[in-house]
């Protein structure tokens, strides 16, 4: 399940896209357009400034806008930077791998199951982009 703070990134980054390009939006105009807690978005919108995303500008006329195209930013580096694995299991997650104690992988049903399962996901979301959830 996508955690409040995933769905509150994906929200702000849809609106910016929406906007003319590189031109600052408020954060106050993003939070009250997309009802988002005004904290918790200035969190959110530093760290996807930080991984390259989001550019900011300060002072008059100044806010946030998309650094990159929003084509060119797929769901699951968004997913990933905020919600960390994509994996239901760490022991099929790719960038967050850690065994399972007590279980043999080779054997498991489980952990056979839950790589497809990452595999489709996975392919859905890296193809995917912030522009498709536009819906233009």
């Amino acid at each position: 399940m996508l955690s409040k703070k995933t769905q509150y990134a994906f929200k702000a980054l849809t609106y910016l896209a929406e906007q003319e390009k590189d031109v600052p939006v408020l954060i106050a105009e993003i939070s009250k357009k997309k009802k988002i807690p005004l904290k918790f978005l200035e969190n959110i919108l530093l760290e996807l400034r930080k991984a390259g995303m989001l550019e900011s500008k300060k002072g008059k006329g100044g806010g946030y806008f998309l650094k990159q195209d929003p084509n060119k930013i797929p769901l699951s580096k968004v997913m990933r930077l905020i919600e960390g694995p994509i994996a239901l299991l760490p022991c099929v997650s790719l960038n967050f791998y850690k065994k399972c104690k007590d279980c043999d992988e080779k054997n498991c049903g489980l952990n056979h199951v839950m790589i497809e399962v990452r595999d489709n996901m996975l392919q859905i979301l890296e193809n995917k982009t912030v522009a498709d959830l536009t819906g233009k």
